[in-house]
């Protein structure tokens, strides 16, 4: 029997602006379970990076999670205090956030980045924990690593910045990764090679990975099982195999029919308009604006989150009547 690490129930994150309340996640649900790698995928505005720091409690202001549960190993974490969180982050639970320039520190060495978290978590003297870092360095691939330990973030390139936050990430071995669009700034190249360290060091470590990526290419090639999100709902949920050979929700459909494939001879597919206004969302299904489908019940009734396989689940009131288009390659 799978065992479940992470459980996220009605979730509700809202951001109190001027303009009014965001609704950046509107009663989400997901599980994850141990050893699994599970993509979060969407459009920006999706809400996929608010779920990551929700689960983190690292929600920036104006933001707060307003109602809904989060429990991690059995535990709720919304109701425990901040200093043990504090111990969470970082020891069990740590994110590999999108940009490094930002998430590394530009005042302080790669190497007190990286021996400040294991003296703090790990309780290691600095001799040891310099050490560590040295090997956490060689272990994702750096080359030189005993020059980069003294090295500041702006003398490393983009790819190296994101090998060290990586490294940072995983220093005392998480139970629970994040990778928030690690790839993004990074040329093709890169982008291949840092995502093949990722499933690399979740095998060896056994370690736990949520993949948060709008690229349904990543989603192919590093998860097995995919929640899809828009405008902060769960559209559909379904092991990733299922999801490309048969989506049952018209926004999944639409994110495969914008993915570039080298057997395509069609033109590639755009989701017409934008993610809808989350201070005012559409009545009914928030998709139903932008959907080809959608007809008058769309318009007025919200579409619940149903079984529809073996493990397989969707948020459309047609999904019986559709024959959606999947893909294979």
């Amino acid at each position: 029997m799978k065992e479940k690490l992470l459980e996220i129930s009605d979730l509700r994150t809202y951001f109190f602006t001027e303009a009014g309340v965001v609704k950046a996640l509107d009663g989400i649900s997901l599980e994850v379970n141990k050893g699994q790698t599970v993509g979060l995928v969407g459009e920006s505005g999706s809400g996929k990076s608010v779920t990551a720091q929700s689960v983190l409690r690292i929600v920036p202001r104006p933001g707060r999670v307003v109602d809904g549960s989060i429990k991690f190993e059995g535990e709720e974490l919304l109701s425990k205090p901040e200093n043990e969180m504090r111990k969470l982050r970082g020891r069990k639970m740590a994110i590999v956030f999108q940009d490094p320039t930002t998430s590394l520190n530009p005042v302080y060495t790669v190497g007190k980045q990286l021996t400040d978290i294991l003296m703090l978590h790990r309780e290691l003297t600095k001799a040891d924990a310099s050490k560590r870092a040295l090997s956490l360095l060689e272990r994702v691939g750096i080359q030189e690593p005993e020059k980069r330990l003294n090295a500041y973030p702006h003398e490393l390139s983009g790819g190296m910045k994101q090998r060290v936050a990586i490294a940072r990430a995983l220093s005392c071995e998480p139970t629970l990764l994040f990778a928030d669009e690690p790839t993004t700034n990074l040329d093709v190249t890169i982008q291949a090679q840092v995502l093949e360290l990722l499933g690399q060091l979740q095998k060896e470590l056994g370690m736990t990975m949520v993949m948060i990526t709008h690229d349904m290419g990543i989603i192919a090639d590093m998860t097995q099982r995919v929640t899809v999100l828009y405008a902060g709902k769960v559209m559909e949920v379904a092991d990733t195999p299922a999801i490309f050979k048969s989506p049952r929700h018209p926004y999944t459909e639409a994110l495969l029919k914008a993915v570039p494939s080298v057997r395509q001879t069609r033109a590639l597919e755009v989701i017409p308009g934008n993610i809808p206004n989350l201070i005012e969302p559409p009545a009914g299904c928030v998709f139903h604006p932008r959907c080809k489908y959608a007809k008058d019940i769309c318009t007025k009734d919200e579409p619940p989150l149903e079984k529809v396989g073996d493990g397989h689940y969707t948020a459309c009131h047609l999904w019986r009547e559709l024959n959606l288009e999947g893909r294979t390659g």
